[in-house]
């Protein structure tokens, strides 16, 4: 097994190669503007990294989000367009999942990812490998009750302390956890989620009211 991770949803550009025992090479920036000029470098800094050719890959992972419209589609868009030249599968990792799955956080907590518009995606967990509930959208101060009394991880729990006041690393994603991750839920014959993506909104480039087609005569 090689995984080829990575993930767009949040404002850090992520990239692993994962054996299915441990992450062989990883890459990851931080920049919410950026994801499409970064991506394909970070691959090729992975692939270069491991000692390996692209062709050597088994599987692509991708993160689902919840995320931005702009920046998750880079990685999907570009997982699909793995699959196919390569001919292997793309599987789905909900992005929240990967950040549970890489905090030290034990018992029940909360992730919380900066979804812009003073709001957060967010989901609550029993544990690192467990998601209680579907991830949603909110703005902090609308959850403080449901988020009360637990940690909580990720950069939405770090921007809002007054909802948030235990919060923990990570604060971004990696592709190296999500991999680590996917690999696990595999090799136990778990099937993981389609290469789709969890906006949970509408994007926010839209066509303004009022518009005008424009035809030729």
């Amino acid at each position: 097994m090689l995984l080829l991770a990575l993930d767009t949803a949040t404002p850090a550009v992520t990239v692993a190669l994962h054996d299915g025992t441990d992450a062989v090479a990883s890459s990851s920036q931080v920049d919410a503007r950026r994801h499409g000029e970064l991506l394909l470098p970070a691959v090729d800094r992975v692939l270069a990294e491991a000692g390996l050719r692209l062709d050597a890959v088994t599987g692509i992972v991708v993160g689902i989000g919840p995320g931005p419209y702009t920046g998750l589609r880079v990685g999907l868009m570009t997982a699909d367009t793995f699959g196919l030249a390569l001919g292997v599968p793309v599987h789905g990792v909900c992005t929240l999942d990967g950040l549970a799955y890489a905090t030290d956080a034990e018992g029940p907590f909360v992730v919380a990812t900066d979804a812009r518009r003073k709001e957060v995606y967010w989901a609550r967990y029993a544990d690192r490998r467990t998601r209680l509930t579907e991830p949603a959208v909110d703005r902090p101060a609308d959850i403080a009750e449901q988020v009360a009394g637990v940690p909580a991880v990720g950069a939405g729990a770090l921007l809002y302390p007054d909802t948030f006041p235990d919060a923990r690393a990570p604060e971004h994603v990696s592709a190296a956890a999500l991999a680590a991750l996917a690999a696990e839920r595999l090799a136990a014959g778990e099937e993981l989620p389609a290469p789709r993506p969890l906006y949970l909104r509408r994007p926010d480039a839209q066509v303004p009211k009022n518009y005008k087609v424009v035809t030729p005569k």
